[in-house]
């Protein structure tokens, strides 16, 4: 691998970036674009914040330098073409933070690099990593272990499916939003359920776009992620971590509790899978170990994931050190300390609260796992608003949510 210093020096050579961009903006409200204005912020770097749907925490944030509302009816690229000028953005580095955004900007990066800094991959790369369909079958060829993963092209193929249960009926992709893509998967646990909830995902996406899996065992205890920083498919920074507990349980939409470790194995995978598709900036390899200790891959998501505060307080301050390679400077390799935890507390609460209900987490240890927890998604002496709104906006968000399922079903 090349020293930092040239790799940077190349990056900025290739895109002709021989300015310092003015500031970020970031897209999307959650608490993972919270944490990118914070580390941004900090180091007195603009931002501003391009919210659209329903997640806000982040607007609330004092690093927030304004906040523009882009309607779900409004063309978003057009949107930000627009006032790339109005709001005089020009030249600033566009952040994404969700797996919608991503995918614009790699579709869009011609129309967008014209007035934003872009720091992503093509599309080409996207593509292999957010469609499961191609990211398995890469994986098959490089040598990763995966699930057992079967893409059925009607009822009667799920009918005739060999296969033990449970098994998990999950989308290829999440770009759209209806109910199983935001439950990530649905699990079934005979033929019989398997048929129902196949037949279901049909009426919500195309048949093509869904795939039948098999249900690796195991809690948090054995969710670990391998998150980066890339530039040409090389790893230039990278952390290891364990996904202890997410929130829902199963088949979460967010990780609730997270602790740094040492790399047990599963990232030199990663980083011959990065390679392959020639990665540029953030990323995160998700796997899960299987009972008898393989370390299968499940996901790969090419954007911040959403605790990477975590890894700032370990060490490693991934927006800033991606902000560095957007400005063509260098930067010495940080390592990142291990054990060292994050928590988002209400929804962790939630999960916590079940565990101990169901006897798999004691109190003892969940009260052990709040005392040693050193970064929150929310909570910061210097910034405390978005802790304060979290719980409303997100009883708000669980109650609209509710409604639309009762009202569906």
């Amino acid at each position: 691998m090349l020293p930092s210093e040239t790799l940077a020096q190349a990056y900025s050579e290739d895109l002709k970036t021989v300015y310092r961009p003015g500031g970020v903006v970031v897209l999307g409200g959650h608490y993972g674009a919270l944490g990118l204005v914070r580390s941004l912020g900090r180091r007195g770097i603009p931002a501003v914040l391009v919210r659209r749907g329903e997640h806000i925490v982040a607007s609330f944030s004092r690093y927030v330098n304004c906040v523009m509302n882009c309607p779900t009816s409004d063309n978003l690229v057009e949107f930000l073409v627009r006032v790339a000028g109005s709001a005089k953005l020009r030249g600033w580095l566009l952040l994404a933070t969700t797996d919608e955004t991503v995918a614009l900007i790699a579709r869009s990066a011609d129309e967008l690099s014209k007035d934003y800094t872009l720091m992503s991959s093509s599309w080409a790369t996207i593509e292999q990593l957010c469609d499961k369909r191609a990211l398995y079958k890469l994986a098959a060829r490089l040598g990763i272990d995966c699930p057992w993963t079967v893409c059925p092209k009607n009822s009667g193929d799920v009918r005739n499916l060999d296969c033990e249960f449970p098994v998990i009926v999950k989308p290829a992709h999440r770009e759209m939003s209806n109910p199983l893509t935001q439950a990530k998967a649905w699990q079934a646990n005979n033929r019989d359920e398997l048929l129902t909830r196949y037949e279901r995902a049909c009426k919500l996406m195309p048949r093509d776009l869904i795939m039948i899996q098999e249900v690796v065992p195991g809690g948090g205890e054995t969710q670990f992620s391998y998150v980066a920083l890339c530039l040409d498919g090389r790893v230039l920074a990278s952390a290891a971590a364990r996904r202890t507990r997410q929130f829902p349980r199963d088949y979460g939409r967010s990780s609730s509790y997270v602790e740094t470790i040492l790399d047990p194995g599963f990232g030199t995978a990663a980083i011959r899978l990065l390679h392959a598709v020639n990665m540029a900036g953030l990323v995160e390899v998700e796997f899960k170990r299987d009972p008898v200790g393989k370390y299968r891959l499940l996901d790969v998501n090419p954007r911040v994931w959403t605790w990477h505060m975590l890894c700032g307080r370990a060490g490693i301050d991934f927006p800033y050190l991606l902000w560095l390679l957007a400005c063509g400077q260098s930067f010495v390799t940080p390592q990142a300390r291990p054990g060292i935890s994050w928590m988002h507390f209400s929804s962790d609460f939630l999960v916590a609260a079940q565990e101990i209900c169901r006897g798999r987490l004691s109190l003892n240890n969940y009260l052990r796992s709040i005392l040693v927890v050193r970064e929150s998604a929310l909570l910061a002496v210097d910034d405390p608003l978005p802790a304060i709104v979290d719980v409303p906006t997100s009883l708000y968000r669980w109650g609209r949510r509710r409604l639309q399922s009762l009202s569906r079903a």
